[in-house]
């Protein structure tokens, strides 16, 4: 036969709401200082990488340009553009989910009071 399957649905307290209320205030300036070192050092790679081609300017523009990706420094940058990118989405995706928590608490909420009215 047919088994019936019934879905228990967890419902989010208003404690956690709050949690996640303050979370995404007390993030606020980390999520904006990742976002800030994450377009700086993307930015920054352009830079990095004209320094270390001009330093090879008797070479043909192909080859200053094989000499600034194969330095160690551009190497080195690009490991921390990794790492800035890591801390920036890592947070996005943690304030998202807490914007979700906050949204589904809503929606919860708006359905009790209609089955209450």
């Amino acid at each position: 036969g047919l088994k019936r399957v019934t879905m228990v649905t967890k419902m989010i307290t208003e404690e956690e709401v709050e949690k996640a209320i303050d979370y995404l205030r007390d993030t606020a300036v980390e999520a904006a200082q990742a976002r800030a070192d994450r377009i700086y050092l993307e930015e920054y790679r352009k830079s990095l990488k004209a320094m270390i081609m001009s330093e090879n300017a008797g070479l043909a523009i192909g080859a200053q340009e094989r000499q600034a990706y194969r330095d160690q420094r551009y190497i080195d940058h690009l490991e921390a553009l990794k790492q800035a990118v890591f801390a920036d989405e890592k947070i996005r995706f943690m304030r998202v989910a807490a914007s979700a928590k906050i949204e589904a608490w809503r929606s919860q909420s708006a359905n009790q009071r209609a089955v209450t009215i």
